[in-house]
C-alpha cells in the first residue's frame, strides 16, 4: 500500500497549505464546533484504517519524542537497565529541559520500520500524530508541524477542512 501523499511530496504540500491551514485553525480556535472532538476521532479512525505506519515511519526517522519520567521508568525496566543507565545511553536534555533522544532516526527503529520497544514505547509515540486528541483546537500549532512529517496527519487536516469548512 503506497502512501498518499508520498514522503517526497509531504514537505512541499505542507508548505503549500501552511498559510491556509494556519488561518483555518485560527478561525477554529475562535469558534470551536461543539462536536469537534467527535469529528476528529471519526476522521482519525477513517484515515488510520487505510494507513500502514510501517510503510513510512517518518516520525521515527525525523523527530524524537519527549520522554516522561513514567516512560523512562517503563522502558528502562523493559530493557533491564536502571533509569540513569537508560538516560545516559539514549537520552539528552533539550532546550526546554525535556528528555529527548540523543539522535534521530530513533535508536529503537529497526530496518523494517518496526519499533523494538513498541509495547513500552513513549506516550508521545503512542499518541502521534495526536489528531484524535481531545480539545484538538489546543494543539493546532503542533498539528501544523506534524502535517509536514506525517502523510496521515496531512490527510486528516485536509479532510477536516472539507468536513468543517
Amino acid at each position: 500500500m503506497s502512501l498518499k501523499p508520498s514522503l517526497n511530496d509531504i514537505e512541499k504540500l505542507a508548505k503549500d497549505t501552511h498559510l491556509e491551514s494556519k488561518k483555518y485553525f485560527d478561525k477554529l480556535k475562535k469558534k470551536t464546533p461543539k462536536n469537534l472532538d467527535y469529528i476528529m476521532q471519526e476522521l482519525h479512525d477513517a484515515e488510520f484504517k487505510k494507513t500502514d505506519c510501517l510503510t513510512c515511519a517518518n516520525c521515527c526517522k525525523t523527530t524524537g519524542p519527549l520522554f516522561t519520567s513514567a516512560d523512562i521508568e517503563r522502558i528502562s525496566k523493559h530493557l533491564r537497565q536502571k533509569p540513569q543507565q537508560f538516560i545516559a545511553q539514549y537520552l539528552r536534555i533539550d532546550e526546554d529541559q525535556d528528555y529527548v533522544l540523543q539522535s534521530v532516526p530513533c535508536t529503537f527503529l529497526d530496518a523494517e520500520n518496526y519499533c523494538m520497544i513498541y509495547e513500552v514505547r513513549p506516550k508521545a509515540c503512542r499518541e502521534f500524530p495526536h489528531t484524535d486528541r481531545k480539545k484538538f483546537q489546543q494543539i493546532t500549532d503542533l498539528t501544523l508541524k506534524n502535517v509536514a512529517i506525517c502523510p496521515a496527519a496531512f490527510n486528516i487536516v485536509e479532510a477536516m477542512k472539507k468536513r468543517l469548512p
